[in-house]
């Protein structure tokens, strides 16, 4: 007979300022099953877990009803404290009041008769509950990080100095993403290299780290803990135990025009390379589309100089299947270009150029080694004008969100060009300035205080050319909206951050969600900003989000502590609220007809076909099975199941009737 035991919090005035809870606990107490109903200011409180652990001791209760907020945020902190008193802790259920009523609903009558229903759909639910225990599945602990950018950089360092093996792919020659093509890093304008380069070289020598550049992940199956993936390790038509790195042949290949990617189109490099001169490996790639023996069948330069005979031409992509048992993504993020601005020359302005171009012009490393110069005619501009906001909070631009580090950037660039051009004048258009970071403001100040840099509050409307000069258009709404025209020597555009190229796809194969713009959503915003919805795989730096290197390192460190706490036991434990297929006795009587419809819209690949036989081995029928460390518990397979032979623990078909009727009932 049921014994349940009913705790209304009041969750401060969250839902004691709507509902009278007080009304509440006194209504349930009189609800068939119910021995004990109290309310109380703050259940999740130490005092009010006491509260449920005493009474479930002292009333002998057999299920536990907490009425308070949304169990995504407390439901764990009570079935812990039900656990601790020695109930199942699936015996413990919670009725959300404040989301589901409290927040929705005025204060009257009608809110408090609405938090009674509630309660007493989920009074009748518990009666049905049954003892469920967790899942235990062993733990492969090798740990894959995607992408070799900064945050994929300290996510596996920070695993692999925790003891535990990591593999490391990226998809690019070298490893160090964006950061490595930064002149200086704002708030302090240290150098960039000077951080990233040292970090590089300590993944490429660490000995619990596999790093395999110019590969991509082909395929992932599995689960967490036990994941299977297949990574495409693609030719790079050199052997890389026989080379050296020279660079003999990079020096002598006579393909020497080809537009440099790592100089953003700004220099250019031959058809076997490296991207840049720190890169981490420092050994060549053939690049196959331009190399005149791919496209032509003759050359062969490279292979005729290289003192170590390292070319292979004949080389092939290679499949490595490896276990792991997590996956931190750190795939980064990309630029709009200025050919998505036709107000601003459709890219056919040489000088209209974006925030990465012009960072390699300033760094030292670049095309000009440090000298700021017009790309179309190498003379140093006098007048730069900086646009911020360059679709990034537009909507007619289709990105309504704000990528959080172009302010930022552009105050940077316009102090470092003044630092380089002392006589030159850098104006900023921009539509507010946010600078929400450690010495951001401070920063920014200095830009306009200390440096000259001339801020225009205003959107540009059009940029066109008039003279040998770019005639930038628009309004400084601090003045009332005044009509305002500059002619600029350059333009340099802070365009949006948007998601990597294949980020849709990468999302796809791995089976995690993403947002309407491609960036990788985390599972909560709040509790769970590291973790997706696929349990095992995390998330660092900028494939969620625009973010800075403080916010991109601090990320990959939270991700690499997931990881390492998920490798801190030989067996994970998780939740058992996973769909079952019922199995009467014998197990051929089971209703599942095998028509295999839940296999093909399981986003989860949860379900497998397993064969029913007798003991001497004749085949009966064939129905499916549920993988429990591939299950997620999303309910799909239930409701496509024809025959009504899967349900959910937790959720089965009698507990959610129990809840309907409990409605429907006075």
């Amino acid at each position: 007979m049921a014994r349940i035991g009913v705790f209304i919090c009041h969750c401060g005035e969250n839902i004691g300022g709507t509902v009278d809870c007080a009304k509440v606990a006194q209504s349930c107490s009189q609800l068939p099953g119910v021995v004990h109903s109290v309310d109380y200011k703050y259940m999740c409180s130490d005092p009010g877990q006491n509260m449920i652990k005493e009474a479930i001791k002292e009333k002998k209760l057999t299920g536990v009803v907490v009425a308070a907020c949304s169990p995504r945020m407390h439901e764990p902190t009570f079935r812990r404290a039900t656990a601790e008193a020695g109930l199942n802790p699936f015996l413990c259920e919670m009725a959300n009041l404040r989301e589901h009523c409290s927040w929705v609903h005025p204060k009257e009558e009608a809110t408090t008769q609405k938090a009674i229903d509630i309660v007493r759909t989920l009074v009748e639910k518990l009666k049905r509950n049954e003892a469920i225990f967790p899942i235990k599945v062993p733990v492969t602990k090798t740990a894959l990080v995607i992408g070799g950018g900064v945050a994929g950089i300290q996510a596996a360092l920070d695993i692999a100095n925790g003891g535990h093996k990591v593999i490391m792919i990226e998809r690019e020659p070298s490893i160090g993403g964006h950061m490595a093509q930064l002149s200086e890093t704002f708030p302090t304008l240290d150098c960039s290299q000077c951080i990233l380069t040292p970090r590089m070289v300590e993944v490429a020598q660490h000995s619990n780290i596999t790093l395999y550049t110019y590969a991509e992940l082909e395929g992932l199956e599995g689960f967490i803990g036990n994941f299977k993936v297949k990574i495409r390790k693609k030719a790079k038509s050199i052997d890389e135990k026989l080379c050296t790195g020279c660079g003999l042949c990079t020096t002598k290949c006579p393909q020497k025009k080809i537009p440099s990617e790592f100089e953003q189109g700004l220099g250019s490099r031959p058809a076997i390379y490296v991207p840049f001169p720190q890169a981490v490996p420092n050994k060549p790639v053939i690049d196959r589309k331009n190399c005149t023996y791919f496209t032509q069948g003759k050359c062969k330069v490279c292979e005729k100089i290289c003192p170590t005979k390292a070319i292979r031409y004949e080389q092939t992509d290679e499949i490595i299947e490896v276990e792991i048992g997590a996956i931190v993504l750190a795939t980064g993020f990309d630029i709009k270009r200025t050919d998505f601005f036709p107000e601003y020359g459709y890219n056919k302005y040489k000088d209209v150029i974006d925030g990465l171009q012009f960072e390699r012009l300033a760094s030292a490393s670049g095309p000009t080694l440090g000298a700021i110069k017009r790309p179309s005619d190498g003379t140093t501009p006098k007048t730069v004008v900086f646009v911020a906001c360059a679709g990034s909070r537009d909507p007619a631009k289709g990105i309504e969100y704000c990528s959080k580090i172009c302010c930022m950037y552009t105050a940077k660039h316009a102090m470092l060009y003044k630092h380089k051009v002392h006589e030159g004048t850098p104006y900023v258009f921009y539509m507010d300035i946010r600078a929400g970071g450690k010495m951001y403001e401070e920063f920014v100040r200095r830009a306009i205080e200390e440096d000259g840099v001339k801020y225009v509050r205003g959107r540009v409307s059009r940029i066109y050319e008039r003279n040998g000069k770019y005639i930038v258009v628009g309004a400084d709404t601090l003045l009332g909206a005044k009509p305002l025209e500059i002619e600029a020597d350059m333009v340099v555009l802070a365009t949006a951050g948007i998601a990597n190229d294949g980020a849709e796809e990468l999302a796809q194969k791995v089976h995690v969600s993403y947002d309407p713009y491609h960036f990788f959503a985390e599972a909560h915003p709040k509790l769970r900003p590291v973790e997706t919805n696929t349990a095992g795989i995390f998330l660092a730096g900028a494939c969620q989000a625009p973010k800075d290197i403080p916010d991109t390192v601090a990320q990959a460190s939270g991700a690499a502590s997931k990881v390492q706490n998920l490798f801190s036991n030989d067996e994970l434990t998780r939740e058992p609220l996973i769909a079952f297929v019922n199995r009467m006795l014998p197990p051929y009587y089971s209703t599942c007809v095998g028509c295999f419809l839940c296999q093909t819209v399981c986003p989860y690949n949860a379900i497998e076909k397993e064969e029913i036989k007798t003991r001497d081995g004749k085949l009966i029928k064939t129905i499916a099975k549920i993988n429990p460390g591939l299950c997620q518990g999303c309910g799909t397979c239930v409701a496509l199941c024809r025959s009504k032979s899967i349900d959910i623990y937790g959720y089965t078909n009698k507990q959610v009737y129990a809840e309907v009727a409990a409605l429907l009932s006075d």
